[in-house]
Order: structure tokens, then C-alpha cells, then sequence
């Protein structure tokens, strides 16, 4: 007879105590996915429709191959390149300027080739299974087409910028990637909407793209909801450590519940109990890193691939509602308004790369990408059976990411032990 407390009856008691996810993003739909095939109840809490947040605006990209973090060798010296060269893709608004000192001195200790393979490891394992994990999710949707296969194309204007020296470039052989370099004219062929100006560019084969974001997390909602996920609109003010388990207050009643999983995003540390933080003794060093789009329905072009303008820090790819132009890193306060400079810019720098493209029916987005200083989410149950489980902080990588996390959350959860070491996504990594 088997013992009440032996791990198969510990994982069956896992799967039947309900658990609540705070966010419907991307990460916590595929986070509910993950736990509703194991048979755990759900509950989703958000404010607004699932995936319709951050998980709406971001450029399509699916990547096994995109896994160099931010923070690279040499990245202090490009800089003041950054914020005031072509295009501007980073800037700080001054009411987060205090704030970015810590964050960028710790950004800035990762930005050395040993810590940039060791991050590559890490995001690498959440990257890698991402189109296989989506095409998974999607099955049985009648939606598949929303995943299509891809380059992710990074054009330079420089052409011998174009290479396969780089660390980024090297560490991505090392694991596999199919890279070519192309010249003016293989690029005009591939990509005939890119302008003139562009000599070459590094193609990465192998990847994937969305044609909607905002309609691949609706369809996976609706899936999970199928499954027995409920999903509740609710506007989450704090959240509460109780005797029994937490207790989530919301703008119109509360609930009560044994398990959390945050996926909040940006949001994600403010809503965290200070004084449960304090007790675990966890940092969380979360940034709002804002990212911008430009929509240009009707545009007069198609382009066949995810391109990349890298002078300008963008990301160009043909989507159902038209051509997106997204990308851009600003510092800032989630509520701070929508910089009107930024949105005129993006329409500009599409215009520059894409010349034939028709701006005249433009539509823009702002959201709040959750950045830590390594470019690395949390994904970690906290403190010995507090109920308490995180998987936030993707910085740019959240689409792709978010199966992969996904999964991990749920074995989490239910008690299963991963197949890999996840020190490096541990809450207690910056303590």
C-alpha cells in the first residue's frame, strides 16, 4: 500500500488544490494551458480581455534562436548611440532616472561574454521549444495559421557590420542556428519592400512568426476556457498573505484562494506583500521597459519575413491588420502618457526603411515590457509550501518565452521536478 505522503500521492494532491493565475498575458494563458492539461482547476484574474495588454502590441517574432540577452559586451559604449543617434531607440523618462541607476549597475555586470553565454543557456532553454510548444497549443483551434513559418532578417545599412564574428552570432552556431549573411542583391530578392539603403543583412532561418498576437492569445484563452479555465475580469488592487493561503483584493470583492501564480508583467512587483518580500529576503529589481508600435493598415507592401532595421532598433513584419513596425526600449512609469515624438519617429523610420510603404492609415500602441537587469523572467515557487509561484519578467522575450514558462510554472506547481536547473530563474537571484 502506498504511503499518504509519498510523492505519487503528493503530485495527485498537487493537481486537485485549485490554483489562481493574476495576469491573462500571454505567459499566463499558456501558463493555465500548461496546468489545465494536468488536470489543476484555474481561475485567471485581469482587468481587461485576455491577452490584449503587453501580449497584443509586440512584433510576432517566434525564435528558438533568439536567446542574447540585452546586457552584451561593449553595450555602456553604445549608449549615448541609443539615446540621441538614428532613430533613439532608448530613452528614460525623468521621473525613472533614479531609479535605472541600481537597475543599470546591475544590468551592466552581466554584460561580459561569460555572463552573456550564461544568460544565453538560460534563455536558451526557454527559446528553444517555443514554435514546437505553439504549434502544440494551437492544435485542434482551427487557428493554426496564425503561426507561419519565417527568417527573422536584420538588415544593416553598414554592410560589414553584417557578419558571423560576433559573440551573439558564435553563440547561436555553437547551438545549432542556420545563418547566412546576403548582400544588396540576394536582400532585394528576399525582402523587395526594403529600401536601397540597405547593403546587407544576417538571415536566421529556422524561426517563426504570428500574424496577430493579440488574436493568438484570444484563440489560447479560448481554448484554456474549454479546458475549464475560468477567466474573471477584475481589477487586482493588492494581494494578501492569509493563514489559510492569499487572499486577492480586488475593486469589487475578493477571493480567496491556497495558490497564486503571478503573471502580471510589469505589474507584477508592486502587487508582491512588501512584508512577505521582506520575510524571503527577494529582491525584485522590475523595470517598465516600454515598448511602442506603429500599424499601418492598407500599407502597399508585404513583406515575406520578420525584418529587423538594426540601426533603428525595429522590427518590421506584415500582419492581418497590416504591416507592424514595433520595437524601442523606454524607461518609464507604466501610467506615464504615450509620447506623442516617439509615435511620429516610428513613422518616420518605417518610411525610411520600407519607402513604397503607405503611412496614410497608421494606428499606435504603447506597453510595458517587465525587464530584470539579465534578461532572465522568475520562474519559482517561494518559500516552503507559501503557495505562492512567479513567472514574470520576460523583457522583450515574453512571446516566445511563454510556453516554455508555461510549462515550468506548471510542474512547479504540481510538485514535479524539472529536468534542468532553473538557479537561474530564481527569485533569489538578485537577494
Amino acid at each position: 500500500m502506498t504511503s499518504g505522503n509519498s510523492p505519487k500521492n503528493a503530485t495527485r494532491d498537487a493537481t486537485q488544490v485549485p490554483v489562481t493565475i493574476l495576469g491573462a498575458g500571454i505567459v499566463g494563458i499558456c501558463t493555465a494551458l500548461s496546468l489545465r492539461e494536468r488536470g489543476v482547476p484555474v481561475q485567471v484574474i485581469d482587468r481587461g480581455d485576455p491577452g490584449q495588454a503587453t501580449s497584443y502590441g509586440n512584433a510576432g517574432v517566434v525564435s528558438p534562436w533568439s536567446f542574447i540577452p540585452q546586457a552584451v559586451p561593449g553595450i555602456w559604449k553604445k549608449i549615448p548611440q541609443l539615446m540621441f543617434g538614428y532613430g533613439r531607440p532608448l530613452s528614460i523618462h525623468p521621473k525613472y532616472a533614479l531609479r535605472m541607476l541600481p537597475w543599470g549597475a546591475r544590468f551592466l555586470q552581466h554584460a561580459n561574454a561569460a555572463q552573456v553565454r550564461a544568460s544565453a543557456d538560460a534563455m536558451a532553454t526557454l527559446c528553444g521549444p517555443s514554435i514546437d510548444l505553439f504549434e502544440k497549443h494551437l492544435k485542434g483551434t482551427g487557428h493554426e495559421g496564425l503561426l507561419t513559418s519565417s527568417i527573422y532578417l536584420q538588415a544593416f545599412r553598414d554592410g560589414s557590420k553584417a557578419t558571423l564574428d560576433g559573440l551573439d552570432a558564435r553563440i547561436r552556431a555553437e547551438k545549432g542556428a542556420d545563418m547566412e549573411v546576403v548582400g544588396r542583391d540576394e536582400l532585394s530578392r528576399i525582402e523587395p519592400a526594403l529600401g536601397p539603403d540597405f547593403e546587407a543583412a544576417l538571415l536566421i532561418k529556422g524561426t517563426a512568426r504570428v500574424r496577430a498576437p493579440g488574436r493568438l492569445a484570444a484563440v489560447l484563452a479560448e481554448k484554456a476556457a474549454g479546458m475549464g479555465a475560468q477567466f474573471l475580469r477584475a481589477e487586482i488592487r493588492r494581494v494578501q498573505k492569509s493563514a489559510d493561503g492569499w487572499v486577492i483584493c480586488c475593486e469589487d470583492r475578493d477571493y480567496e484562494t491556497k495558490r497564486i501564480v503571478v503573471c502580471l508583467g510589469a505589474w507584477s512587483a508592486s502587487l508582491l506583500p512588501a512584508e512577505f518580500l521582506e520575510d524571503m529576503r527577494l529582491k525584485v529589481p522590475l523595470m517598465s521597459e516600454r515598448g511602442y508600435h506603429a500599424e499601418f493598415a492598407n500599407p502597399g507592401i508585404e513583406l515575406n519575413n520578420s525584418v529587423m532595421d538594426v540601426d533603428a532598433k525595429l522590427i518590421a513584419s506584415s500582419m492581418e491588420g497590416g504591416v507592424r513596425m514595433a520595437g524601442h526600449a523606454e524607461f518609464a512609469p507604466p501610467t506615464a502618457p504615450p509620447s506623442k515624438r516617439r509615435q511620429r519617429l516610428l513613422v518616420h523610420l518605417a518610411k525610411a526603411a520600407f519607402p513604397d510603404l503607405q503611412t496614410d492609415n497608421v494606428a499606435h500602441w504603447t506597453g510595458c515590457r517587465p525587464s530584470f537587469p539579465d534578461s532572465l523572467p522568475m520562474i519559482d515557487a517561494v518559500g516552503e509550501d507559501s503557495g505562492l509561484f512567479l513567472n514574470f519578467g520576460h523583457s522583450h522575450f515574453g512571446l516566445m518565452m511563454s510556453p516554455a514558462s508555461g510549462e515550468l510554472t506548471a510542474q512547479l506547481v504540481c510538485g514535479d521536478r524539472p529536468n534542468l536547473s532553473l538557479a537561474d530563474y530564481s527569485a533569489q537571484r538578485f537577494s
